[in-house]
């Protein structure tokens, strides 16, 4: 047994203490939920619905989540409808950019070391630091195999209190979101307050979105923020790791919903931050304010990002 593989599970043992201390009944986890996610609206149709979950879209792709993986209630969902920005909600960054976090033991130990992988790729990479929950800490996050609804998903930025973020573990319908440490960073970059790419408000400029082929009643999932609020001090990212994938939300999986307008570059990857989302997080959380840090991160972005 190597070191490494003895510590992850010397490290799982000692958290599966802090999992029973928020080990929460099926009820009160369906409470959460319920009081959480934006529920659906009346007029999305059952077999739509159906379709959703039985055909071959992406993991990202729920029902009841706004733009497939965001939970959100209403009152969030109209800031974000205008364009959320950090500088007048500051409490909705990880103070610090500490994140205390707990993995639930329902993950096998294959899926547990990709979900710690993932972690360790966003400290080092950045100076934001996911650490072991110590059982006291109010705001933390919960990173859970959710049963309803199913798939990746989380909040964007921190909600608070005991903070969900799901993790859908392989099925025999496929690898779900644990074929990689990919879609895992996807999430904990929601979870630390950044939003899908073709969201932003310039995005007319680098994608067209092709509405005759998205699920009727999902089109308001590629709606963009309002640009009155929303300034960018990055390019557009066709690369991002929180770009969708050309099929998303799709009627057919042979008709995109969006394409980007730059011939020959891919768009949807769960593989890796971009040199840009690498960037983007670190000034998030102000790791490049400090001159004698700057360097070091911008230098880690550009060599390690894709």
């Amino acid at each position: 047994m190597t070191p490494c593989l003895l510590h992850l599970i010397l490290l799982r043992s000692k958290l599966r203490y802090f999992v029973n201390l928020v080990t929460l009944a099926e009820d009160a986890l369906k409470h959460l939920i319920d009081q959480s996610v934006r529920t659906l609206n009346q007029d999305q149709e059952q077999d739509l619905l159906l379709y959703l979950y039985e055909s071959s879209q992406d993991p990202e792709v729920r029902p009841g989540l706004f733009e497939g993986d965001i939970a959100m209630t209403n009152e969030y969902l109209n800031y974000w409808r205008i364009g959320l920005r950090w500088d007048v909600f500051p409490d909705k960054l990880w103070q610090n950019g500490i994140v205390p976090y707990v993995i639930s033991d329902l993950y096998n130990p294959a899926d547990y070391v990709k979900i710690y992988k993932a972690i360790t790729y966003i400290n080092n990479m950045t100076c934001v630091k996911f650490i072991p929950w110590d059982g006291k800490s109010k705001d933390f996050l919960l990173i859970w195999p959710m049963m309803n609804p199913k798939g990746c998903w989380s909040f964007v930025g921190k909600f608070g209190g005991a903070q969900i973020l799901s993790l859908e573990p392989p099925d025999e319908k496929g690898p779900n979101c644990l074929e990689n440490e990919g879609r895992a960073i996807h999430e904990l970059m929601h979870a630390l307050g950044i939003f899908h790419e073709h969201s932003r408000a310039d995005r007319d400029m680098y994608i067209d979105i092709h509405y005759e082929n998205i699920i009727p009643g999902f089109r308001s999932n590629f709606n963009k923020q309002s640009p009155e609020n929303a300034t960018y001090s990055y390019e557009y990212g066709y690369d991002s790791i929180m770009h969708y994938g050309n099929y998303f939300f799709s009627i057919d999986p042979m008709k995109p919903t969006l394409t980007p307008k730059m011939p020959g570059v891919m768009i949807g990857q769960r593989t890796a931050m971009s040199k840009t989302d690498c960037l983007k997080l670190n000034n998030l959380y102000g790791c490049l304010n400090k001159p004698e840090e700057a360097g070091i991160y911008h230098n880690i972005c550009k060599t390690w990002g894709l």
